[in-house]
């Protein structure tokens, strides 16, 4: 019930209405004083108008923040049905709220979160708040304006006691004690309308106090159980930094691991060709010694150069895979560089998508400013 507590500004309104014109006799046909009897109603007419203003951003914000309070309801009741994906239906989802200020607050939201979205899943995400808070409520519900009313009921009474002491004074205007007491009566009218704003100003700065103060409370309230259905139930997860860098760490780790194997391996059918070589030439040359004698020695020392020159091979085997590492090394660089120059690029792209939303919101909100001001201008003129 709290959102319709201003409900109880129309009674009051009504109360002070009929007390007046009792008071002054208008029921009775004995009305004592025209003056006082004006004054009283264009206090009240002016009252009247401020509270129509009033009244109209309350309903407003009444049904803003109820379409936020059903929608909640209708998050809870579809996660507790089995649908645990539920952002897959709210990221393209259009007129969510059947309200203008609330669908429009969403789509923006909608179109940030959607500009993450890539083949590998979320890659960030920004939050609802930024867009559905409590700012919006303070605006629809002219938050600048209705703060100012309660002062303005008690100022208006103050006016009104200035203005009922000024009329009662202007007509005081004895010189003896027999003339003193024909000026008493417009003396006491004058007081009469002094004590009379200042009661219904005072009244009406408590009620309407207290009533705003519940309808900005429950409008906050409904706001926020929005907010924890939606992180709750709709909220996507998103795919964090830290485990991309993971499986690209697992991935340049199980490269070198097997660049690593594939050098062990070429180094030792290197030099096990070498050793094996190595042997059957002394082998052979034992052999050919034997039967031909000193002639073969030469053949000796080429196949020992022959030799050597296997071990030469398998040294340009090991350069040749230390090159391939210093390679493999020099391509992971490349690649975190073309990262960091990846994300630099989508952070300058988030950062102008956000200034050109900050921008396109304060020209909406200087724009509706300066539609409020020209709107209570123009009721000012009116009036």
């Amino acid at each position: 019930m709290k959102n319709r507590m201003y409900y109880l500004l129309l009674p009051v309104y009504l109360f002070v209405v009929g007390f007046v014109l009792v008071v002054n006799g208008v029921f009775t046909g004995q009305v004592t004083s025209v003056s006082n009897l004006v004054i009283n109603l264009m206090f009240l007419l002016l009252i009247g108008i401020l509270f129509l203003i009033s009244f109209s951003s309350f309903f407003r914000l009444n049904r803003m923040t109820d379409k936020l309070l059903g929608e909640a309801d209708r998050i809870y009741k579809a996660y507790d049905g089995g649908d645990h994906k539920l952002w897959e239906t709210y990221r393209t989802k259009s007129k969510v709220f059947e309200d203008e200020v609330l669908d429009e607050a969403f789509y923006r939201y909608q179109k940030k979160m959607n500009s993450f979205q890539t083949r590998h899943g979320l890659m960030g995400r920004c939050e609802i708040e930024d867009y559905l808070n409590e700012d919006m409520l303070n605006q629809v519900g002219m938050n600048y304006y209705n703060s100012a009313i309660s002062g303005t009921m008690t100022g208006l009474g103050i006016l009104g006691t200035f203005i009922g002491l000024s009329i009662g004074l202007g007509s005081f205007n004895g010189n003896d004690i027999y003339t003193i007491s024909d000026n008493v009566g417009p003396l006491l009218d004058g007081m009469k309308v002094a004590f009379h704003t200042s009661v219904y100003g005072i009244l009406f700065s408590l009620v309407f106090q207290f009533a705003y103060r519940s309808l900005m409370a429950d409008a906050y309230d409904k706001l926020q159980e929005f907010l924890a259905a939606f992180r709750e139930c709709v909220e996507p997860t998103v795919r964090g930094t830290d485990e991309n860098a993971k499986a690209m760490l697992v991935y340049q780790a199980n490269m070198a691991n097997s660049m690593k194997q594939m050098t062990e391996l070429l180094k030792g059918e290197a030099r096990d060709q070498a050793e094996s070589l190595d042997r059957m030439a002394q082998r052979f040359a034992a052999r050919m010694e034997e039967a031909l004698g000193a002639d073969f020695d030469r053949l000796g020392q080429v196949l020992q150069r022959a030799c050597k020159a296997q071990e030469g091979y398998a040294d340009n085997y090991r350069s040749m895979a230390d090159t391939t590492k210093e390679l493999l090394l020099a391509n992971r660089a490349l690649q975190k560089a073309l990262e960091e120059t990846m994300d630099r690029q989508e952070t300058m792209a988030r950062q102008l998508s956000e200034q050109a939303e900050r921008i396109d919101a304060t020209c909406n909100t200087i724009n509706e400013e300066l539609s409020n001001q020209l709107y209570a201008y123009a009721e000012t003129h009116d009036m």
